[in-house]
């Protein structure tokens, strides 16, 4: 989770030029590449790196302020956006961060932050293999 404190253009790759809202954002991801999940939580921490990922654009004029996280076998990205777009307040940044997939989003925008709980109950059940959702 992001948040911005002032409105904001900023230029996202193909996506071209967006327009942001001060508030807090919610981008959803996986980490099954080389050092995993704390390579890539640290990086999007630290805002480190050249941009490679639609959130890198983001993340350089934003503050991250959470980290919900599940250890899993598979991805669930997918569930988490679909779990996003179920919420209250939540509105999505149409086509970020979902250029490999159906997904209409996997960033979310809300004008004060979202509930961990509120977000865990909309995520439901546990699939086999997933650990328990937690934040850092």
């Amino acid at each position: 989770m992001l948040q911005l404190t002032r409105p904001t253009h900023i230029d996202v790759g193909r996506l071209g030029r967006l327009s942001l809202a001060p508030g807090f954002y919610v981008y959803v991801g996986s980490a099954f590449g080389a050092g995993g999940l704390r390579a890539r939580v640290e990086r999007h921490w630290s805002g480190r790196g050249r941009p490679h990922w639609h959130v890198d654009y983001l993340r350089a004029v934003s503050r991250p302020v959470a980290v919900w996280y599940q250890v899993q076998q598979s991805s669930r990205e997918h569930d988490w956006a679909a779990a996003l777009a179920r919420g209250r307040g939540l509105q999505p940044v149409p086509g970020f961060g979902c250029s490999d997939c159906r997904c209409g989003s996997h960033l979310y925008h809300a004008a004060s932050a979202p509930s961990f709980d509120a977000f865990r109950r909309r995520l439901g059940r546990r699939k086999p293999g997933d650990g328990a959702l937690q934040r850092l």
